[in-house]
């Protein structure tokens, strides 16, 4: 009977009528099964009741019987139907909360019972009286969070006043004087906004993609300048080691030839005195042999050849002096010296054309101009007036200090620019903070916020606590100023004479900064009328 049973199809389980699965089957007297509620409906239509599936007549309304054994068998092949057809639950679906093992997709949850159900597990609340009260909605996950903690009532509104999600019961007690809306419609005004966050999102995030990009550009410059300053200083102290080994080989070869100059003076007067020695020594000989002779005819013949000595040389004049090598390291040394210093200025000039491509074109303000000083109508020239002019007030403005900043401030990166001084007899150049005092009469350090070069008539100065002197080879006449920002570097250039001036390092910037410019007054020296220039670089080759 099992395996009988096992292989029923459908149609063995379908009701003749509604062509469907049975629902609640009930048995004819003829023997045949339908739903109870189709065979009913059937019946209430017809005048005389007959079978639908024999077409026997019966005489009046037969009683419908159940069959246990039939209706569990049904109950047994729907249940398998059902869940072989329900879909399994996908991850972005909601999964039903009875099913064990695998989880089928839930068709409705229940706001009562707080539970989603599959279509199977739904059957009690479609057939028993009590939960057939309760309310269904469409599948919602978690449940539990969609309920009012306090009224245990679906959270179906939005206050308004206090940006939170509210039950119906809720508008009636602690907000009941906010302005509530349903959720669908504060959905949508939130939803308009939402593009609008995106969009200042995507902003964000471009940004960032921006400041990224500008990182890995620093860097690939850094690269670049590491790679640059390595072969600069490979050249630079190649030619420095190739130069001290020429200047050891040229002193070595110079103080081998006075050594052995020496040597071969001495060789010679050594071989000379032997020479002599060997005479004197047969002279010696000679007159040995001749004193013990007898013969006094040979003795007298010969004393006359040996009384006078053989011809030497004076040896009392003359000497082998050691040679002098005071002096040779010395002019060993002044050659590495000249070698090192052209290739020093070649460094130099290297500098200041890397500095000159950070040039900014920047202009004066006349708002922060000392009332005394007059620009020149493109704001690149300042000189002192000499007159004080009444001017409106300002809180940018200069009154004590005769100084004037450009427009233009710059807070990262680099920046160079240069001010021509030509025929000046004073004057200050530098970068300044935005947050310098400009109504008091200020010292310019670094202190008060200025990183500032002065010339006046004891010389050059780096203007810091205590003032840093710098020597001036010449007539200064044009300035180059580069600053470093985030490297906290302000760096000084004689332009003309291609030579770095000075260097303030481990400065400390956290504010824009801003080139300034003072001419000094007018009569200072006795002439100090030409004006300080900011001047166009002439990047030369």
């Amino acid at each position: 009977m099992a395996r009988a049973n096992a292989s029923w199809s459908e149609e063995n389980f379908s009701c003749s009528i509604c062509l469907d699965v049975f629902n609640s089957p009930v048995s004819t007297p003829c023997g045949h099964n339908f739903c109870r509620t189709c065979i009913t409906t059937f019946w209430d239509e017809q005048v005389k009741y007959k079978c639908p599936v024999c077409n026997k007549l019966f005489d009046t309304r037969p009683d419908l019987q159940v069959n246990t054994l039939f209706t569990e068998m049904v109950e047994r092949f729907g249940t398998s139907v059902r869940v072989n057809e329900q879909p399994c639950v996908e991850p972005a679906e909601v999964p039903c909360d009875f099913c064990t093992g695998t989880q089928l997709k839930a068709v409705k949850s229940c706001l009562v019972c707080l539970i989603s159900y599959c279509q199977t597990h739904l059957e009690p609340h479609q057939r028993i009286a009590g939960l057939k009260k309760h309310r269904l909605v469409e599948p919602m996950d978690r449940l539990e969070d969609r309920m009012c903690k306090k009224h245990n009532q679906l959270l179906e509104l939005f206050c308004q006043a206090e940006q939170v999600c509210v039950c119906q019961f809720c508008t009636e007690s602690d907000h009941k004087s906010h302005p509530v809306v349903s959720l669908k419609e504060e959905y949508e005004v939130k939803m308009a906004q939402l593009g609008k966050i995106e969009a200042e999102v995507q902003q964000m995030i471009q940004e960032r993609l921006n400041n990224i990009q500008e990182i890995k550009d620093t860097v690939n410059r850094s690269k670049a300048d590491a790679d640059r300053e390595i072969a600069d200083g490979v050249h630079i102290l190649t030619a420095l080691k190739r130069c001290i080994e020429k200047c050891q080989d040229d002193l070595n070869q110079m103080v081998k030839e006075k050594l052995k100059s020496t040597e071969k003076q001495a060789e010679d007067l050594i071989k000379e005195l032997e020479q002599e020695i060997e005479d004197l020594t047969n002279r010696s000989s000679e007159v040995k042999k001749l004193s013990h002779t007898e013969d006094h005819l040979h003795f007298l013949q010969t004393f006359r050849s040996l009384k006078d000595p053989p011809p030497t040389r004076d040896w009392t004049t003359v000497e082998v002096r050691p040679p002098s090598y005071v002096g040779n390291l010395r002019r060993s040394l002044d050659q590495l010296e000249e070698t090192l210093n052209m290739e020093m200025e070649k460094l130099r000039d290297a500098e200041l054309k890397r500095v000159q491509k950070y040039e900014v074109d920047v202009t004066l303000d006349p708002d922060t101009a000392a009332p005394q000083l007059i620009l020149s109508e493109d704001g690149k020239q300042v000189h002192d007036g000499d007159v004080v002019k009444a001017l409106p007030d300002n809180p940018k403005r200069f009154t004590e200090n005769i100084r004037v900043l450009t427009r233009q401030s710059f807070s990262s990166g680099r920046f160079y620019f240069e001010v021509q001084v030509k025929d000046k007899t004073a004057w200050y150049v530098g970068v300044a903070r935005e947050s310098i005092n400009r109504k008091d009469l200020i010292i310019a350090t670094p202190e008060t916020g200025y990183w500032t070069l002065i010339y006046y008539k004891d010389g050059l100065v780096f203007n810091d606590n205590p003032s840093v002197r710098l020597p001036l080879r010449a007539e200064l006449q044009k300035l180059g100023v580069f600053v470093d920002y985030d490297e906290g570097l302000v760096s000084f250039y004689d332009v003309e004479a291609r030579v770095h001036i000075y260097s303030a390092t481990g400065c400390r910037f956290t504010e824009p900064l801003y080139p300034f410019l003072s001419p000094w007054p007018f009569d200072y020296g006795g002439n100090n009328s030409a004006p300080l220039i900011i001047s166009p670089v002439n990047q030369t080759d």
